[in-house]
């Protein structure tokens, strides 16, 4: 278990008051992880504290502003890739198949692609194997830190550290591509409305469909381990 992938995929969750009981924990893993710098582990600092120490009901407030009510910060990786076309459908299905076959059963009512699950998934991976997913995903964790950043979130933080554990450089062609899209207003309802109107996911038969990128990414989890723990809510 790569416990540095999983305790970002517990500060990435939805906040409860068992997540605030464990923060302490999270942030010791996180501050004695090697591979991330130590500034990078300096910035994390303000998320745990805020996690650990603020009044429930703000921190679960700012996170659905964050990410539940801005698209352009959906922790939906997909809806980064492919929106509301037919393919995210395809890549979706896909994606549920790797993590059977990887013996992973998340007991989660979040889509598959959402970072969390993923990371679950990856902190059970080889090292390798995980990084060359990250890395993937390069791109999207370096607009969300910028986007994130712009609103002086201390979340961006974390897209920071996931990029280091991928070692690698974002394309800067396809993180400008995601940054020239005008940011949400959380507090604009009518407009959020809009925007979400859109044809539902359809699950489709093909597990090939999707770009090339997310066929490469999933073609690499396809090696079976031992049954998985199961992924926190």
């Amino acid at each position: 278990m790569d416990r540095t992938l999983k305790a970002l995929s517990l500060i990435l969750s939805y906040p409860t008051s068992e997540l605030q009981r464990v923060m302490p924990e999270i942030g010791g893993v996180l501050a004695a992880d090697p591979r991330l710098t130590a500034a990078a582990r300096r910035a994390l600092r303000p998320l745990v504290e805020a996690l650990t120490t603020r009044d429930i009901y703000e921190v679960q407030e700012t996170f659905v502003m964050l990410f539940d009510r801005s698209r352009t910060l959906s922790l939906n990786l997909f809806e980064h890739v492919h929106g509301e076309s037919r393919d995210r459908g395809g890549a979706m299905v896909s994606l549920v198949e790797t993590y059977r076959a990887g013996g992973f059963d998340p007991v989660t009512s979040e889509l598959p692609d959402h970072l969390p699950v993923l990371l679950e998934f990856l902190a059970t991976r080889p090292t390798a194997e995980a990084r060359e997913v990250l890395a993937d995903a390069a791109h999207i964790f370096e607009a969300l830190n910028a986007r994130l950043n712009r609103r002086q979130s201390p979340y961006g933080a974390v897209f920071a550290s996931l990029l280091q554990l991928a070692g690698v450089k974002a394309d800067a062609a396809a993180v400008a591509e995601m940054l020239a899209l005008p940011d949400d207003d959380p507090t604009d309802l009518e407009a959020l409305d809009q925007v979400w109107e859109e044809s539902e996911v359809r699950f489709g038969p093909d597990p090939n469909a999707g770009c090339p990128q997310v066929r490469d990414m999933l073609a690499n989890m396809d090696v079976p381990i031992n049954p998985a723990p199961h992924a926190a809510e």
